[in-house]
């Protein structure tokens, strides 16, 4: 695309070269193609919020050590790539230096809430973690126990123990070759 002035030729510089004009698309009305501005469903979460006594030996462990089942939950919504010390002794450092361990779990329920599309109920995300974090503990742990996984034996080991659960099963044998 060049234009000429007169005699002299002007080209277009690097940015101008490779605009692309946005697609136009015409839709019917109130009709959208699948795949196209969709978002997945909002699900709500599996227990309650305030459902701690559901699971008492977790709730237990939690009030003593919130740490513990945060470092669980913190493993699981990481898929493996951080551990369940690991995550634990942060948030216990951050809790015994700042007493603002709030801040950090809030950002997994968030992460947790983008990867399973789940509702922000009841109110917003550091809200409960500010005002009721060992309840918001529990209703995590509970929801990843809900969707298969062990926070107990971690990432790798509830992958393991899905695998096994599931059964494969084999094709029936073939007869050998072509016969008249």
């Amino acid at each position: 695309m060049e234009a000429t002035v007169g005699r002299s030729i002007i080209k277009p510089t690097a940015a101008e070269q490779y605009v692309v004009p946005p697609p136009q698309y015409s839709y019917p009305v109130n009709q959208t193609p699948v795949g196209v501005g969709t978002m997945p469903a909002i699900v709500p979460w599996t227990t309650n919020f305030f459902g701690c006594f559901d699971d008492v030996p977790n709730c237990f462990i939690t009030c003593l050590c919130p740490c513990i089942t945060f470092g669980q939950i913190a493993e699981i919504i990481d898929r493996g790539s951080s551990s369940c010390g690991l995550s634990g002794a942060l948030y216990a450092l951050i809790m015994a230096v700042t007493g603002c361990q709030c801040i950090y779990s809030c950002a997994y329920r968030t992460k947790m809430r983008r990867q399973y599309n789940l509702n922000e109920t009841p109110c917003n995300d550091f809200l409960l973690h500010c005002f009721c974090e060992y309840c918001a503990l529990c209703q995590e742990y509970r929801e990843l126990k809900n969707r298969g996984f062990d926070p107990q034996i971690g990432w790798q080991g509830s992958i393991e123990k899905m695998n096994q659960n599931q059964r494969v099963v084999a094709p029936p044998p073939m007869q050998g070759g072509m016969t008249r």
